[in-house]
């Protein structure tokens, strides 16, 4: 495994829109995190310069199950970031399954 800081991350994006790119994140521990903990090199200025629309979530169902009616969290540390992110999003839940989850920060 190769890790990646998030200068490195900027760098390979380049300016704002000059590549397209997507984030695939899984949901994170217990509570039901995408972005906070455990991915601090998905920084706010990353998930800016992506963009809400570029970020696929993944997760298993029995993992998104446990959460109950619990909300999927972001903890970005930049309230503009998480207030993007917060709302609805689509989660990949299986081959051509997918469900849609809240997200609050």
């Amino acid at each position: 495994a190769v890790d990646v800081n998030e200068r490195q991350l900027l760098e390979l994006l380049g300016p704002p829109g000059s590549v397209d790119a997507e984030i695939v994140v899984t949901v994170i521990g217990g509570q039901g995190y995408i972005f906070g903990r455990g991915n601090q090199q998905l920084s706010p200025r990353v998930i800016q310069r992506v963009g809400r629309d570029n970020i696929i979530v993944v997760a298993l169902k029995d993992k998104v199950a446990a959460l109950g009616t619990r909300s999927l969290l972001v903890d970005t540390g930049d309230e503009a970031t998480d207030e993007m992110l917060a709302g609805y999003i689509r989660v990949v839940v299986g081959y051509r399954e997918q469900i849609v989850c809240r997200v609050d920060s």
